[in-house]
């Protein structure tokens, strides 16, 4: 099993959000920029799509950073991901490590601490947070806040994964609050340079793991 980054800068794909740009290319350039893990997102794809995408993503990654694939077991297995992300209310994580082996990491969503610690309980290596800031992805969903996120990275062990409405801006704030890293969308896809807009961030949660030790 490989290990997980800290600090970790991962990047959710969202094909919708390309501006007619490859998302290959996207996600190549944000590598490069300083992200170290990414997770295919394209929950409307079909599965034979899903894995032709998968297969270019895999590729511009170039083993420079951890790849997962959200809530596609079969996709992930055929893909050789190094990690599945499950939703909150996706499939066990026993079974799903019976599928996937166990050298294959397993993310969980949580939106809550009750959630989060089930997802240790069960087995998850690593669990992804949110909402931590107000986002347009969860409308209508209340934010965890930096404290609200402080709480559950001080009761779980495993890493915590900051997602939602994450910038430069705030990124350090939930890296000192605890959390093993941030997940974007929006930061990076909605950015003019991906590379720069990854590298801003790369820069941010560097500089508060850091002060943080």
């Amino acid at each position: 099993m490989r290990q997980f980054p800290r600090p970790s800068l991962l990047l959710v794909t969202d094909s919708a959000r390309l501006r007619r740009r490859a998302l290959e290319d996207v996600v190549r350039e944000a590598v490069l920029g300083g992200a170290n893990v990414v997770q295919l997102r394209e929950k409307t794809m079909p599965h034979d799509a899903l894995v032709a995408l998968g297969a270019r993503v895999r590729d511009a990654i170039a083993g420079r950073a951890l790849f997962f694939v959200n809530g596609d077991i079969d996709a992930a297995v055929a893909l050789g991901a190094d990690g599945v992300h499950l939703p909150e209310d996706g499939p066990a994580i026993a079974d799903v490590r019976a599928r996937v082996g166990g050298t294959v990491l397993i993310s969980r969503a949580a939106h809550s601490i009750a959630d989060a610690l089930q997802a240790e309980r069960d087995g998850a290596d690593i669990v992804q947070l949110g909402t931590a800031f107000e986002t347009a992805s969860k409308p209508g969903r209340a934010p965890m806040g930096v404290d609200g996120v402080r709480a559950v990275c001080a009761a779980l062990r495993l890493p915590v994964v900051a997602i939602g409405g994450i910038t430069a801006q705030n990124a350090g704030d939930v890296l000192r609050a605890g959390a093993t890293g941030v997940a974007v969308i929006g930061a990076i896809f909605h950015a003019e340079d991906p590379r720069a807009a990854a590298a801003a961030l790369r820069a941010a949660i560097d500089a508060a793991s850091f002060v943080g030790g």
